[in-house]
């Protein structure tokens, strides 16, 4: 699918181009444009990149550095899911090999996942989205062709989606050399992935359960925004998506909410303030000005009318 860019001035808005991005905002305009008219932007953002958009209309009515190439973490398995997900029945069964599980990078989120388990691939992904289990990814991209196989679909998934500063190495999210995204890029996986059914219910699910050798076991959702944890309130009617954390890429966020039919979504990269919680802090006040600003602001510019 063919996508351009429809970035126009907007006086409502904060943008910057990442070099080379084709037809975004004009050349004058700068991170420091600020916003004019009601409601006023939230003070005090320190992400490195933001993109608020409105899910329903594929309008972006803020951002700042959209387009700016940053490791993206575990927000990059929303990628991995529009690629994956469709290959397999959710009730297919599947046993792990040791090669399968070959290769998890150090110090990678992992549900538990073992070396001759037998799980359905439901299993695999509720893992994948709650617990951000590099090991069922591992798993998952061996059953589609393996690891490398899956970082080329994945970025060929990109490219037909409209994804122009999305690079995979790792499918897992996993910091590797020459592996990027942006926040406008991570903005339209996330709203491609509420139009699936298997998504939008595995990225809003605040818990699960998981089978191990003693019984399931109950999982819930690294997602502070959606589970309400670690001293994060639980945002009113949110429904996913995914968040992620990495050495190179720092926490990062795609959130999106729903109220009154209208549902807004937010990817928020690398906070230099707030420590862990930093992301969340910063996703809920981007998220309430993106419910605030519903026919009181001028569209910054527009994703793609239709997935690819």
């Amino acid at each position: 699918m063919s996508v351009r860019s429809r970035f126009r001035p907007a006086l409502c808005t904060l943008l910057a181009l990442a070099a080379g991005f084709t037809p975004a905002l004009p050349a004058h305009a700068s991170d420091t444009d600020r916003v004019q008219g009601p409601p006023p932007l939230p003070r005090h953002l320190s992400a490195r990149a933001w993109v608020v958009a409105d899910a329903g209309t594929g309008q972006v009515l803020a951002a700042r550095r959209p387009h700016q190439r940053l490791a993206p973490a575990s927000t990059l398995k929303t990628l991995f899911a529009l690629t994956v997900l469709p290959r397999f029945d959710s009730r297919m069964r599947h046993r792990v090999t040791a090669k399968e599980l070959a290769g998890i990078g150090a110090g990678s989120s992992r549900v538990g996942v073992r070396i001759g388990g037998t799980y359905r691939v439901e299993d695999l992904w509720r893992g994948t989205f709650l617990k951000s289990g590099n090991d069922a990814v591992r798993v998952l991209a061996r059953m589609n062709g393996g690891w490398w196989h899956t970082a080329r679909k994945m970025n060929a998934k990109a490219r037909a989606l409209g994804a122009r500063n999305t690079h995979v190495v790792s499918p897992d999210g996993y910091d590797a050399r020459g592996q990027f995204s942006s926040a406008y890029d991570l903005t339209l996986f996330g709203r491609e992935g509420l139009r699936n059914r298997d998504f939008a219910y595995y990225c809003r699910s605040a818990y699960g359960y998981f089978p191990t050798p003693r019984g399931w076991v109950r999982i819930d959702n690294t997602n502070r925004l959606l589970a309400g944890s670690h001293g994060v309130r639980r945002y009113p009617g949110v429904i996913g998506i995914k968040n992620g954390y990495t050495t190179q890429g720092g926490n990062t966020l795609i959130a999106a909410a729903r109220r009154g039919g209208r549902t807004i979504i937010v990817t928020v990269l690398n906070p230099q303030s707030g420590a862990r919680n930093g992301v969340y802090h910063e996703a809920r006040a981007l998220l309430d000005w993106g419910f605030a600003a519903r026919g009181r602001v001028k569209p910054a510019g527009w994703l793609p009318k239709s997935g690819g």
